[in-house]
């Protein structure tokens, strides 16, 4: 199946133009622990729960232009989740969660919307290989990063350290500022303004699919 996926994500880049040769998604992906109940709709950056993230725009899988104020308009509400990048295993396993899952929240009128500093192709592989039916948005310019204060510096020995796995994130970003997203998921209703939001601390944890759909059944 992995194979058949890989496969479908070349041919994707083929015809679309869109290619990604100089990055791969992790073959390996790990156990994603599950954030405690306590701890949900908690952290220590990010926009809380009454705020109202100043509209940007961005690139879409394709490189088409996309705002926020757009995806509030006819998507909302909108649930918006920042990963790492396509280089991080854990965000790997939380993106195919959302994207099985994605009838769950179709059912509920609520629009999964990923975002990373990765560059369009990059997020266009991560799309076509998990076949994830929402929107995944390109910020490597960190615009929606800073509108939703997620913003992560990764400090030089940490940068050579990632290249020794083989993860340069230049290639990922095609930026050489080497910052990326804290783990954070915020929900985003028709006003625009924020209704839910958590960040996860350690970005080996995050919350399940079952707590995000709880979460989202406790607005009724």
């Amino acid at each position: 199946m992995r194979r058949v996926l890989c496969l479908f994500s070349l041919l994707l880049g083929i015809f679309s133009g869109v290619q990604a040769e100089d990055v791969k998604l992790p073959e390996r992906l790990p156990e994603l622990s599950v954030t405690e109940d306590a701890a949900l709709g908690t952290g220590d950056v990010g926009l809380k729960a009454g705020a109202k993230p100043e509209d940007f725009t961005v690139r879409d899988h394709k490189g088409d232009a996309i705002s926020l104020r757009s995806l509030v308009a006819y998507k909302a509400p909108i649930l918006v989740i920042f990963y790492r990048g396509g280089w991080c295993p854990y965000c790997n396993v939380q993106i195919r969660q959302l994207a099985e899952a994605w009838p769950e929240f179709e059912k509920r009128g609520v629009t999964p919307v990923l975002i990373s500093a990765d560059k369009p192709d990059a997020g266009a592989m991560a799309k076509a290989t998990y076949e994830i039916p929402f929107p995944v948005l390109s910020d490597p310019d960190l615009k929606a990063h800073e509108a939703f204060d997620v913003v992560v510096q990764i400090d030089d020995a940490t940068v050579e350290k990632y290249k020794t796995y083989g993860i340069v994130l230049e290639d990922w970003s095609g930026r050489d500022h080497h910052k990326i997203a804290a783990p954070g998921i915020f929900l985003v209703n028709k006003e625009g303004v924020v209704e839910w939001a958590h960040v996860s601390k350690d970005y080996k944890t995050r919350p399940s699919v079952g707590q995000l759909l709880e979460v989202l059944d406790s607005r009724n």
